[in-house]
């Protein structure tokens, strides 16, 4: 619910972009990790490549996500950190806080995490270990 008034603003700013809206979908208390989960699952399932998540501090639901292991979640508080997100870690999912920026920095991450690719080479090999399990 933290994050709905966010999703809304991104959502209409980002109109060209085909979204999977997981929710919430009112500003009724809800459990962030639900949602977290839910873009975990669509992740995994190949129902979306990339996704947002959204809560009051986006530390919560990027927990929630990286559950997953599909999930590169990158909890971003500047346009900076989420285009390295996507150059150097690949991460596939932006998280947002929504009590921690304003719609403006909100707007120029998910501009930066949709137009930035990954680079590869050297940064691949660090991905590859995110894969293996930690004994």
């Amino acid at each position: 619910h933290a994050g709905y008034e966010l999703k809304e603003q991104l959502k209409q700013a980002f109109a060209e972009v085909d979204w999977l809206d997981l929710g919430a979908h009112s500003l009724d208390s809800v459990d962030y990790p639900d949602f977290g989960f839910a873009m975990g699952e669509a992740i995994t399932a190949g129902q979306a490549a990339q996704g947002v998540v959204i809560c009051g501090s986006g530390i919560g639901i990027s927990i929630a996500a990286n559950r997953y292991p599909a999930v590169r979640a990158a909890l971003c508080a500047n346009a900076t950190m989420a285009r390295l997100s996507r150059q150097h870690n690949d991460a596939n999912v932006l998280a947002l806080g929504s009590r921690i920026v304003g719609f403006e920095v909100a707007r120029d991450c998910v501009n930066a995490f949709i137009a930035t690719p990954f680079e590869g080479g050297r940064h691949q090999r660090r991905i590859d270990k995110l894969g293996r399990p930690v004994a």
